[in-house]
């Protein structure tokens, strides 16, 4: 397999010299754990006085990592990938919310995410996450398979008609919709309701994809046991591959109630979970569309063996390849150039409540070993080469 992710020139195409040291500057921060700590802790603090630092936010690591306040904002960042082949996914990123009116502000973002997927070839899909849509203690209750109160089961099936509706709008318009993944103690919750909406809504295509964390051991269990149900029932599975995005939690919380750790033992079994995912989907693709949410060179260039031995071209509209915005750009361009189907998933929301998000996102490539290094390996590598153009 030729190895494409080392031209920066490619990648970095759409980035001036100060954007370029902007990222350089963001990524030599998040490389270090006690920066991205007293980082945290600061920002949280001038938020809470209420500072006037939201300008400085949003001219520097938001504009990193999200596309703008709005919808309507994020379209000059979604044209502009488009230039390079570059899809987008525009993602809802406002986090922790607990009551209904939030809930419902979420469920009509989506709807009016779809309906801008609809008109635009440049947003392939939509996106939203469960708790955006319900309670986190509900999810966690009814994995848990405990007795809802009237209250709370009225609650779910508010829960559950937000689902509804947002995948029938998404047949209704074409636009497949990624439901992203929760942690492992609300998540069992969230496969029964996506399997739900998979039977009701991919009996002619894939519209609906579920989120599988591979660090979860357990999720090629899963995987093959969906994929038999699917040929019983007719139906076809959309999967979004992701390796995972709560391991401290997950292992913090596993030893607090004397539980076994539902994630994989090591960096590597988990790696060796995400490629053996890989390998079962493209080998089962007549029932399965696949988005390979990953950051990772190896497992892209795995997948891209694994397309080219089974003779899926590249462009095949039953995998595409996925990367966050701001980040991992030398995967996401020199895929685009190569012919091959790319989203980059693009945050949005007002700055101050988009906080969470990007405090997460700072934490998550700062926990990544290597992640940030070669980031910033790839920075300077198309730096040098501008000097000498």
């Amino acid at each position: 397999m030729k190895k494409i992710f080392e031209n920066t020139q490619i990648a970095f195409a759409l980035k001036s010299n100060n954007q370029l040291q902007l990222s350089y500057f963001l990524f030599k921060v998040m490389n270090s754990k006690l920066l991205v700590q007293l980082g945290t802790k600061i920002l949280l603090l001038t938020l809470k006085l209420h500072l006037p630092v939201q300008n400085i936010i949003r001219k520097t690591i938001f504009s990193q990592f999200c596309g703008g306040v709005n919808e309507e904002d994020c379209l000059k960042v979604v044209d502009t990938l488009f230039t390079k082949e570059v899809s987008s996914v525009l993602d809802y990123a406002v986090e922790g919310k607990i009551n209904e009116e939030e809930f419902d502000i979420a469920f009509v973002k989506t709807l009016k995410i779809i309906e801008f997927a609809k008109e635009r070839q440049a947003i392939p899909f939509a996106v939203f996450k469960p708790t955006s849509f319900g309670r986190i203690s509900l999810y966690e209750k009814i994995t848990a398979k405990k007795i809802l109160r009237d209250a709370e089961q009225e609650e779910w099936n508010r829960v559950v008609n937000r689902f509804d509706l947002v995948c029938q709008a998404a047949h209704q318009k074409d636009v497949p919709v990624l439901i992203d993944a929760e942690e492992s103690w609300m998540q069992t919750a969230v496969d029964s309701l996506v399997l739900e909406m998979m039977r009701k809504y991919n009996t002619e295509k894939v519209i609906v994809y579920n989120t599988l964390q591979m660090y979860r051991y357990d999720r090629m269990e899963y995987l093959k046991k969906i994929n038999q149900e699917a040929k019983q029932g007719a139906f076809y599975i959309g999967i979004k591959l992701v390796r995972g995005a709560y391991m401290e939690k997950e292992n913090e919380r596993a030893e607090e109630n004397n539980y076994p750790s539902p994630i994989c033992a090591s960096k590597s079994e988990t790696d060796e979970n995400y490629n053996t995912a890989l390998q079962y989907i493209t080998e089962n693709l007549e029932f399965f569309s696949l988005f390979a949410g990953t950051h990772n060179e190896i497992s892209t260039y795995y997948l891209m063996e694994l397309m080219q031995k089974k003779n899926i071209v590249a462009n095949d509209f039953r995998i595409w390849f996925g990367q966050l915005y701001g980040m991992s750009d030398t995967i996401s361009f020199n895929l685009a150039a190569n012919g091959y189907n790319v989203a980059k998933y693009i945050p949005f929301g007002p700055v101050k409540e988009v906080i969470p998000y990007l405090i997460r996102r700072a934490q998550e490539n700062t926990a990544v070993a290597g992640q940030t290094s070669r980031e910033l390996e790839m920075i300077k590598k198309e730096r040098s080469r501008r000097k000498q153009e």
